[in-house]
C-alpha cells in the first residue's frame, strides 16, 4: 500500500486500492491523465448536439447520419491499433493523444456542419486508437489477479473526462462563443504530453517478442487463423452491444431536453451527479470479473443495460433519471468487461491488432445503429421509440456471451493465449 500515488485520494469511486508496484501505478496515472480528455471530447458532441444543430443548421431528420459519420472517424483507429503491434505502444500513444488533441481544437473554428464532421472524424480516428492501445497497456503491465481491475480503474478515470465535459457544459449558454470554447479546452493534453513523451516506458512484454519486423498486414492474418472461434464469437457479441449503446448514450442528452423539457443545467447536473454514481461501475466491473468471472459479470450488464435502455427511452416522471444512471452504469461494466476480453483472448504479437478490430466493429455496429435511428423515425416518428427498440435487440448479448465466450478470469495472458 506504500506505492499508492497522491492523486488516488481524490479517487473515491475506485474503491480500496490493490497490491501494484510503484511503475504500475505510474503508468496508469500516465495513460489516464491523457485519456481523460479523449473522454472529454467524445461526450462535448452528444452534450451540444442540440447547440451543435441550431448554429450550424441541421436538419433533425439528419442527426443520425451526422452522428454515425463522426463515429466513422474511428475506423482509422484500426490501422494505429496494428501500427502498435509493429512499432510500439508508446510511440502509437504519443501520436494517437497528440493527434486527437489537435483535432479537438480545430473543431472549435469549424464554420459549417461539413467541416465540423471532417473535424470530429479526424478526432476519433485518433482518439479511438488511444484509447485501444491504453488498455492494451495496462493488460500487459497487470498481474492476473488485477489486471480487470485496472482495466476499469482506465475506464473510470477516462469517464471523468464525460464528468467534467458535462460540468462546462453547464456553463454553454454564459461562455463566448457557447459550444465552441468548449472545444478549444480540448487543447489542453498538448501540455501533458511533453512530460508523458519523456516518462512512458514501453510494456515488457512488448519488448520480449521478435517479430516486429514482419510486414504490418501479419498480425491480421495470425489473429483470424490462430484464434478463428475467438475472433469471430468476440466480434458478434461486441457488434451486437454497441448497436443499441452507441444510440442510447448519443440521443440521451437532447431526449432530455426534448421530450421532458430540461435545460442544459439540468443535463450537466445529472451527468455529474448521476455520472458520479455510475462510473463506479468500471472498477466494481473490473474487480467483480477478476473474482467471479469475466463471463457471469459480462452477462449481467449487458442484460441490465439492454432493459435499463428501454425503460429510460419509454418510462417517463421519476424513473427518467434513475433509469438514466442505472443505465450508465450497465454500459460502463460492460465496456469494461469486453475490453478485458479484447486484451486478454490474443497473444502480445496480435494484441493491438485485436483490439482494433474490436474497436472497428464496435464503431460499425454504432454507426449502423444511429442509421437505423434515422430509418426507423421512418416508421414511428419518433428517435426515442427507435431507440427503445434497439435496446431490445441488445437483449440477445448474454445468451452470445454464454455461448462464444470462455472463462479468462485470473489466468496470465501466457495461458490464455499462449505465443
Amino acid at each position: 500500500m506504500n506505492n499508492v500515488p497522491r492523486w488516488y485520494r481524490f479517487t473515491w469511486f475506485l474503491g480500496r486500492p490493490p497490491n501494484l508496484t510503484a511503475d504500475q501505478w505510474k503508468l496508469l496515472g500516465l495513460v489516464a491523465a491523457v485519456s481523460f480528455f479523449e473522454q472529454y471530447d467524445i461526450y462535448l458532441f452528444s452534450l451540444n448536439l442540440k447547440q451543435i444543430q441550431s448554429e450550424l443548421a441541421i436538419p433533425e431528420s439528419d442527426l443520425g447520419l451526422l452522428g454515425a459519420l463522426v463515429r466513422s472517424g474511428s475506423f482509422f483507429a484500426l490501422f494505429l491499433a496494428i501500427a502498435a503491434d509493429r512499432y510500439g505502444r508508446r510511440l502509437l500513444l504519443l501520436v494517437t493523444g497528440g493527434g486527437y488533441t489537435l483535432f479537438t481544437g480545430a473543431t472549435a473554428l469549424a464554420p459549417n456542419a461539413e467541416l465540423f464532421v471532417v473535424f470530429q472524424f479526424g478526432a476519433r480516428a485518433f482518439a479511438g486508437a488511444e484509447t485501444l492501445i491504453a488498455a492494451v497497456v495496462i493488460a500487459e503491465e497487470f498481474a492476473p489477479e488485477n489486471r480487470g481491475w485496472g482495466i476499469g480503474a482506465l475506464g473510470a478515470l477516462q469517464a471523468c473526462g464525460a464528468g467534467f465535459a458535462a460540468l462546462m457544459y453547464g456553463f454553454v449558454d454564459l461562455v463566448p462563443y457557447g459550444w465552441r470554447s468548449l472545444y478549444a479546452i480540448g487543447l489542453v493534453p498538448l501540455l501533458l504530453i511533453a512530460y508523458w513523451r519523456k516518462a512512458m516506458p514501453e510494456t515488457h512484454r512488448y519488448q520480449k517478442i521478435e517479430h516486429i519486423r514482419q510486414p504490418l498486414a501479419r498480425p491480421v492474418l495470425d489473429m483470424f487463423t490462430a484464434y478463428p472461434r475467438r475472433s469471430y464469437g468476440l466480434l458478434a457479441v461486441v457488434f451486437a452491444f454497441a448497436l443499441a449503446a452507441g444510440s442510447t448514450a448519443f440521443f440521451a442528452p437532447k431526449y432530455l431536453q426534448d421530450v421532458h423539457g430540461w435545460t442544459p443545467a439540468h443535463v450537466a447536473m445529472l451527468n455529474l451527479l448521476g455520472g458520479a454514481l455510475a462510473v463506479v461501475s468500471n472498477p466494481f466491473a473490473g474487480w467483480l470479473s477478476d473474482r467471479r468471472g469475466r463471463r457471469p459479470v459480462t452477462m449481467v450488464f449487458t442484460a441490465g443495460f439492454a432493459v435499463a435502455g428501454i425503460g429510460f427511452y419509454m418510462l417517463t416522471g421519476l424513473f427518467v433519471p434513475l433509469l438514466w444512471v442505472v443505465m450508465i452504469f450497465f454500459v460502463m461494466g460492460s465496456d469494461v468487461t469486453l475490453t478485458s476480453y479484447g486484451t486478454e483472448l490474443f497473444p502480445t504479437r496480435f494484441r493491438s491488432t485485436a483490439s482494433g478490430f474490436r474497436g472497428m466493429v464496435s464503431t460499425l455496429a454504432a454507426i449502423l445503429g444511429l442509421s437505423a435511428i434515422s430509418g426507423l423515425y421512418l416508421i414511428f416518428e419518433s428517435n426515442w421509440t427507435a431507440v427503445a427498440v434497439l435496446c431490445g435487440v441488445a437483449l440477445v448479448v448474454p445468451v452470445m456471451v454464454w455461448l462464444v465466450l470462455p472463462e479468462t478470469a485470473g489466468k496470465t495472458l501466457e495461458e490464455i493465449s499462449p505465443e
